[in-house]
């Protein structure tokens, strides 16, 4: 009998697809690139992230759970350009063997320091790797280099699965076209007057630098640091100054800031803009094609009138 239900297990086994046997595990630094890895891999992936929907990655502090699954993962993808400041020790406390995947290999860094910094309307702040912004997927051409560099190491960490890769990644990459022509389109009907945006961090450089919105932010690239009170004074005369018609509040960061200074110079509160992290699934913004959407969207409504 015994002999019988083996010779069934193994029949049963045999039936299945090669990757529901063996699923290659996956950990993403944050839920962004966990979406990423998610359209590219599906179902050959077992996919984990670190700093989930609504977390700040910028100040994010692992646990034991998060060394855990660094040391059981084949793939560990991460941002790069200074983001994950936490994650070196991470990784060697955990052992892990993983390889690390940088997504933004091949981008060319905004330097936050510099001149593309006041092009976009950036405040200047060292992000700990040089002084690079880290927030490169809010450029839709960006992330697509982001998928294009993680479709090559889910075929090299998984041969087999190459056809699938590269499927998924073709199909998620013509989303990718559609929507940032979607956004070029709505950006389009924003006034060329009433393209300045007050956010809190400067989180979006490289959509400034894309969509041609200038976003000013008393924060620097990282949440890691308060705004000054010379920062918040200096904001708020050039709002009075360009009358910069809203603010907007950003789903990581304190609101009281934005609304502190909305109260004092008059500008409304446009929305909340999603930067560094995904919502859960009832939320604004679940997938990056939803934030961006969603960011679009709000920029578009409160600027537009």
């Amino acid at each position: 009998m015994f002999r019988v239900v083996l010779i069934l297990a193994a029949s049963l086994l045999a039936l299945l697809p090669a990757h529901a046997q063996q699923r290659v595990r996956v950990v993403a630094s944050f839920s962004i690139l966990g979406d990423f890895v998610r359209n590219v891999g599906g179902d050959r992936v077992d996919i984990a992230t670190l700093v989930g929907p609504g977390g700040d990655v910028h100040v994010y502090t692992p646990s034991p759970t998060d060394a855990k699954k660094v040391a059981d993962a084949k793939l560990l993808v991460v941002n790069g350009l200074g983001l994950e400041g936490w994650l070196p020790r991470l990784v060697q406390s955990s052992g892990s063997k993983a390889t690390v995947v940088t997504a933004t290999k091949g981008i060319t860094p905004r330097d936050a320091d510099g001149d593309d910094a006041h092009a976009g309307g950036g405040h200047a702040h060292d992000h700990g790797d040089g002084h690079a912004d880290p927030h490169a997927w809010q450029s839709v051409a960006n992330a697509k280099t982001y998928v294009g560099n993680i479709r090559d190491a889910l075929i090299a960490a998984d041969p087999a699965g190459e056809a699938a890769y590269r499927t998924n990644a073709t199909a998620y990459l013509a989303k990718l076209d559609a929507l940032d022509r979607e956004v070029r389109d709505l950006a389009a009907k924003i006034p060329e007057t009433k393209r300045k945006v007050i956010s809190t961090h400067d989180a979006f450089g490289y959509f400034a630098a894309a969509y041609r919105i200038v976003f000013i932010a008393p924060q620097g690239v990282s949440t890691e640091s308060e705004a000054s009170a010379r920062d918040v004074a200096k904001i708020i005369t050039q709002i009075r100054k360009d009358k910069v018609p809203a603010v907007f509040l950003e789903n990581v960061t304190d609101p009281r800031l934005m609304q502190r200074i909305s109260a004092e110079t008059g500008a409304k509160i446009g929305g909340t803009l999603y930067s560094d992290s995904l919502t859960p699934e009832n939320g604004d913004a679940p997938t990056y094609i939803d934030m961006v959407r969603h960011n679009i969207r709000t920029l578009t409504g409160a600027l537009s009138g």
